[in-house]
């Protein structure tokens, strides 16, 4: 096996400019995918994280009818096993509670029905951010007995900042909810959707409310990777068994899920015209090696050589072929897409504006993966193997009388 590696190496430098030239096309290749695939990945990442933060987290647990129900009777209370997963497992960064249901909210003559939404301060400002978006008034205290506001709903009341509103809504099994609350301050969403979505109050003033002493609607979580929130799903699954539903942003959120899926089908066929052309240069190279070296391949065989050991020399020269660019490439875009994931390219102009209106960073981020790096090497190897059928054919049809008179 060394022996046939060593004849192989010796047998690409013999043309030096066309190892070269070979080298470079797989080299573009593999630094072009490898540049659009870290910026998609990392950009995939901060979108998620963004959208996530906004209102749903990466993991939700509930009530195992919650979900298809949303009704404040399907609460329930958080038990030690449960608290204990959570609190032990590195790779959750943030827990916070939550407490949702629908309201009836009214001021003077007007009515609205909203979505009230109980948390805890402290947690849910670390997660969501919500206290940046309060442009009127102030951000909620633990154990406030007041709410916030969204804004198109506090237009559509004709509230302001310290009016009351009352709300009217049911509570835990058919009991009356009813209560007066002091309006704390003015949500504004970038998103539309939020901004007509309802109010937030504190977790304690929301449970006394609708009479749900100490349960919740759902646990929300945030983890340190979007990668790993199917492997923690299933662990939590494990761990818990069907007790509770654990739910993840994309069954909560499929749209953002599809928008994504589909730009990377966009960019697997952009991708896959890359490596087509990629794989007809080694392919040319290819040709050309078997057409010049078909009389000192002929004499080789005829000397005693088998032609599964030229095969075998033969597919090591393709193979040294690819990965000679597949290194070069890794060697030439790692140093910039690890530099690009701690400073992301800030964007400028109407892109930066777009991207502040919905509330997100405006920059490309990148992304250091490990698959990012594998796939490359895998898709090399791949082409080599399908390219070797060609000098593998040629090999066992290979006619010394013809082969010698080349």
């Amino acid at each position: 096996m060394s022996t046939n590696f060593k004849l192989a190496w010796r047998n690409i430098w013999r043309n030096r400019r066309r190892t070269y030239i070979t080298a470079a096309s797989v080299f573009f290749g593999v630094l072009l995918s490898t540049f659009m695939t870290s910026m998609q990945e990392g950009t995939y990442s901060k979108m998620i994280d963004n959208v996530v933060s906004f209102y749903s987290g990466y993991i939700q647990i509930h009530h195992t009818d919650y979900w298809e129900n949303k009704t404040i009777d399907y609460c329930f209370t958080p038990d030690d096993t449960l608290l204990e997963s959570l609190a032990k497992n590195p790779e959750i960064r943030l827990i916070v509670p939550r407490l949702e249901s629908f309201a009836l909210m009214a001021y003077a003559n007007n009515t609205k029905g909203g979505a009230l939404i109980g948390v805890d301060p402290q947690k849910e400002d670390e997660m969501s951010h919500l206290s940046q978006w309060v442009t009127e008034g102030s951000y909620l205290k633990p154990n406030d007995d007041g709410i916030l506001l969204a804004v198109n709903l506090a237009k559509n009341l004709s509230v302001q900042v310290n009016d009351t509103v009352v709300l009217l809504s049911q509570g835990y099994h058919g009991a009356t909810a009813a209560a007066l609350f002091p309006v704390r301050g003015i949500l504004k969403f970038p998103s539309p959707t939020m901004n007509n979505m309802g109010g937030y109050i504190d977790l304690k003033t929301a449970q006394n409310f609708f009479s749900v002493s100490n349960q919740l609607s759902s646990l929300v979580l945030m983890v340190n990777d979007y990668s790993e929130v199917n492997k923690q799903k299933h662990l939590l699954h494990n761990k818990l068994g069907n007790q509770y539903e654990i739910m993840t942003w994309d069954e909560m959120d499929p749209l953002t899920k599809n928008m994504i899926d589909a730009d990377r089908s966009g960019a697997y066929i952009t991708k896959g015209i890359l490596y087509t052309l990629v794989g007809f240069g080694i392919f040319g190279t290819v040709i050309m090696m078997m057409a010049e070296r078909r009389k000192e391949m002929g004499i080789m065989v005829a000397i005693g050589m088998q032609k599964g050991r030229l095969s075998t020399i033969l597919f090591f020269e393709i193979v040294l072929l690819g990965f000679i660019g597949v290194l070069a490439g890794f060697a030439f875009s790692l140093p910039f897409i690890s530099y690009f994931v701690y400073h992301p390219i800030p964007l400028t102009g109407e892109s930066a504006k777009a991207y502040e209106e919905f509330g997100f960073e405006p920059a490309m981020y990148f992304s250091a993966q490990w698959f990012i790096f594998a796939r490359q090497v895998l898709i090399i190897f791949i082409l080599t193997l399908l390219v070797f059928c060609y000098p593998l054919i040629k090999t066992v049809r290979l006619k010394l009388t013809k082969a010698l008179r080349a």
